[in-house]
């Protein structure tokens, strides 16, 4: 899945394709209309984070967001991947090691980054959740007693991986890691608005509705600024509202949504003004993946084109492509993070997943990113969830208020009153759904036996996370990346390769890009060949800082 190569048909088809970087004999000598020591592209997660260590360390700081910053951070779930012993896990009860941590993310990660960096990581993971809670991220020792994709409102920290699972559980001991950022419903904002209030209050200065558009490098290849569209007045409280608005309405009215995009876009087109910005330390990409740049997702993943975008209309690929534009090298852009979660309701897990032939192929209990992943990568696609009365019935029970998040809630009664089919039999089923119904009867079969056994499946899932069904009528509910009333969305996961150490953008022949970073979804990282909750947060504030921490020598 892996892709390297850039090609001129997603340069050109992409909303905001990068410019040609514009080389300059002498940086001191040109004009500039703001200078500052670290340009940060980006004011979301990754670029906030920078922004604050930036100015730790005494650098004079320009944040630069084409829209009014919190990117895809937030609007996330707040969720902060963390673990080794922090102070929220030892107040909960909770042992857990850097090792075993360690341990766990080798398997999730296999190999995207190297042994070392895993376990710095790893081995600063709990200083990184008390600094967060230095810049006011509130954190709560509440332990969520029971597996699920989010927790309710009361619980704080919760298993937000596969850790408890085979084969993981029997390789690293299991610790519930995902650290939540105290807040109602999906608490991005809880997260992301602290980081963002202190970066400000510690003097990071930011240009807002301004649409970076090409690098500037000297005579060497050094990048020393950027080029960008600014709006400002009228104009740019305009775009402003538009784009909150086009987010808040996303998940109820896409089509309108989109249309609000565009009306940003043409303001963009018609009402910027040209600025060249000066960073005389460095430039750090932090704008997020290309999820919204369907041209990009037609090249680089296909597979997950009628995925449903996660994240912002900043989620173009911009970012990456800039680093491009003076040679920065690619990689993992094949990898797309399509979340197919279906638990809660927990009655939906107990249930069985086939693919076109009526086969099983994965455990329903796994984290949702890994069944998208197998069903994506592996089944073309496909995720037929496969239940009975008795399933069914208790996924409406398990689907009342107080039982699970309103927005956990709202797909899985959709789901089983719109897109469910019924058969009295298991072949009367499989003919409405186009399975092979010899096969589908005997995955059946082989499902129930280990239901009532006292052993694990093939797939690593237990008697007691199992419901025979050996009783009509059968229900089926279109799970597939490509099913229209139960929408899967998707995030990338690939981007700009950079050195280890320092952040900085690496070319192909593995020199760097001197003066030019990157950081979160624009770079590859440490989420960049599974996705878990909260490691994508977790990889912007480390990959932020890293970059922060180089700059400033």
């Amino acid at each position: 899945m892996s892709s390297r190569k850039s090609s001129a048909r997603s340069r050109s088809a992409a909303p905001d394709p990068a410019l040609p970087p514009l080389v300059i004999d002498d940086a001191a000598s040109e004009r500039w209309d703001e200078s500052a020591e670290l340009l940060v592209v980006g004011f979301g997660g990754a670029g906030a984070c920078a922004a604050i260590q930036a100015r730790e360390l005494g650098l004079d700081v320009l944040v630069i967001d084409r829209f009014h910053g919190g990117g895809a951070t937030a609007i996330s779930g707040g969720v902060f991947y963390s673990g080794g012993g922090t102070h929220i896990q030892r107040e909960a009860g909770v042992d857990d090691s850097v090792d075993e941590m360690v341990k766990y993310l080798s398997m999730e990660t296999q190999g995207v980054v190297s042994d070392e960096l895993l376990r710095e990581f790893c081995e600063g993971s709990a200083d990184t959740l008390r600094w967060l809670e230095r810049y006011g991220v509130p954190f709560e020792a509440s332990l969520c007693p029971f597996k699920t994709s989010y927790p309710l409102d009361k619980y704080y920290l919760y298993y937000s991986g596969n850790e408890g699972l085979a084969p993981f559980k029997e390789k690293a001991k299991p610790a519930p890691r995902g650290h939540r950022a105290k807040g109602k419903g999906l608490p991005g904002a809880s997260f992301y608005d602290p980081l963002r209030d202190s970066a400000l209050r510690l003097g990071a200065r930011t240009m807002t509705e301004t649409r970076v558009t090409r690098l500037i490098t000297d005579r060497d290849g050094a990048v020393v600024g950027v080029e960008a569209q600014r709006l400002e007045g009228t104009w740019a409280r305009v775009h402003q509202e538009l784009h909150k608005r086009g987010i808040q309405i996303v998940p109820y009215n896409p089509g309108l949504a989109n249309k609000l995009r565009e009306q940003c876009f043409e303001i963009e087109k018609t009402r910027s003004k040209t600025i060249r910005l000066r960073g005389t330390k460095g430039v750090v990409l932090a704008a997020g993946g290309f999820v919204y740049n369907r041209a990009m997702i037609d090249e680089h993943a296909p597979a997950y084109r009628k995925g449903m975008p996660l994240g912002t209309p900043a989620d173009n690929g911009s970012g990456i492509l800039l680093g491009q534009s003076v040679g920065g090298d690619i990689d993992r852009m094949g990898r797309v993070s399509a979340w197919r979660f279906i638990n809660p309701p927990m009655a939906f897990a107990h249930g069985m997943i086939v693919n076109k032939q009526g086969e099983r192929y994965i455990n329903e209990m796994r984290y949702g990113a890994a069944i998208g992943e197998a069903m994506v990568d592996q089944n073309e696609g496909t995720a037929l969830l496969i239940i009975d009365q008795h399933l069914k019935d208790l996924a409406r029970e398990q689907s009342r208020p107080g039982e699970a998040q309103w927005f956990q809630r709202a797909p899985a009664l959709l789901n089983l009153w719109f897109n469910s089919r019924r058969g009295e039999t298991i072949e009367d089923l499989a003919r409405l759904i186009k399975v092979p119904p010899d096969a589908l009867r005997a995955t059946l079969d082989a499902y129930n036996q280990v239901a009532e056994s006292q052993q694990s499946d093939e797939f690593g899932k237990t008697p007691d996370t199992m419901r025979a069904m050996r009783r009509g009528p059968y229900y089926a509910i279109d799970c597939s990346i490509y099913s229209k009333r139960f929408p899967c969305p998707t995030l990338t996961l690939g981007g700009l390769v950079v050195d280890e150490q320092s952040g900085l953008v690496k070319r192909e022949d593995g020199s760097t890009v001197k003066g030019l970073y990157a950081a979160g979804r624009t770079a590859v990282g440490i989420c960049s060949r599974q996705y878990v909750s909260g490691l994508s947060i977790a990889d912007c504030v480390f990959s932020g800082r890293r970059a922060a921490r180089h700059a400033a020598g």
